[in-house]
């Protein structure tokens, strides 16, 4: 068993090795020919014209928006969510929430997209006024959404390891519940929770379909009521009719994508160990 255990830990960093190298094989020569700084920083993305461009910086500061903002709504309420099945709600009332949260963890993407379409583009419109609803803020919305299973399984099961012994030491000490778990548990739970919070940001960071159809996919600048493509959709939208350069700098998006996702990966486990090591 311990062979065997070894052999999956292997093929898994295998997988990564493998994916990290097809993608740096597939997108650098893109760059090469394009230039890093107009790859990246370019402002225009123009692959079928007459005279092609290439500048993804539109869909980077897109993704980083969608995925902050859908951070800033999703995981508040999803530890909030969290704390309340693992130490507020009554039995019966904690599993008919968290059959829901697992129902909300099965269902498609695709069907996110379409609800979003159907339901939130079109309040979206209407309450503001808008020309057209699918934009940024309704592709923020979808994401938010879409995190909270992943947030709440994380988070609950985080705050339910933390060991009886703190909560009660707390309340003997003449705490109040409330103050227990915003000041006890939730800090003794916090490297769960952040791994539930970078969870969410690859979830929301990966997610192409559903926003492909509630944010307009239009290269634009990101602005809050505007059409947008993120990094995902740009991939999805244009791979199936792509040749030439063009299909190499979407594989040069991807590698962006990949990139992207390891470095938050980096940063926040940084932060985590460097807040253990200061308490």
């Amino acid at each position: 068993m311990n062979l065997l255990f070894l052999v999956c830990g292997l093929l898994t960093i295998l997988f990564v090795l493998l994916i990290t190298i097809f993608l740096l094989i597939s997108g650098i020569p893109a760059i090469q020919t394009i230039g890093l700084k107009n790859f990246l920083f370019g402002r225009v993305w123009a692959s079928t014209a007459a005279k092609p461009s290439y500048g993804i910086f539109p869909f980077i500061l897109s993704s980083v928006c969608g995925t902050c903002g859908a951070i800033l709504i999703g995981v508040p309420v999803g530890l909030l969510c969290a704390v309340f099945l693992a130490k507020v709600s009554p039995v019966k009332t904690g599993g008919i929430v968290r059959n829901v949260v697992d129902l909300l963890a099965g269902i498609p993407s695709v069907v996110y997209g379409l609800v979003g379409m159907i339901v939130i583009v079109p309040c979206v419109r209407e309450l503001f006024h808008l020309p057209d609803g699918a934009n940024l803020f309704s592709a923020t919305l979808v994401l938010a959404v879409m995190i909270l299973p992943s947030v709440i399984s994380v988070s609950e099961t985080a705050i339910r390891s933390v060991p009886k012994e703190y909560e009660e030491a707390s309340l003997a000490l003449g705490a109040t519940k409330t103050e227990t778990i915003f000041r006890v548990i939730l800090p003794a739970a916090k490297s769960g929770i952040v791994t539930a919070v970078v969870l969410g940001i690859g979830r929301a960071v990966g997610e192409a379909m559903a926003v492909m159809m509630v944010a307009g996919n239009v290269a634009n600048m990101p602005k809050l009521f505007g059409s947008v493509r993120f990094l995902t959709t740009a991939v999805a939208s244009e791979m199936s009719y792509s040749s030439g350069l063009q299909r190499q700098a979407l594989f040069s998006i991807a590698l962006v994508l990949f990139l992207f996702i390891m470095a938050i990966n980096l940063i926040l486990n940084m932060l985590v160990k460097k807040g253990e090591q200061n308490d």
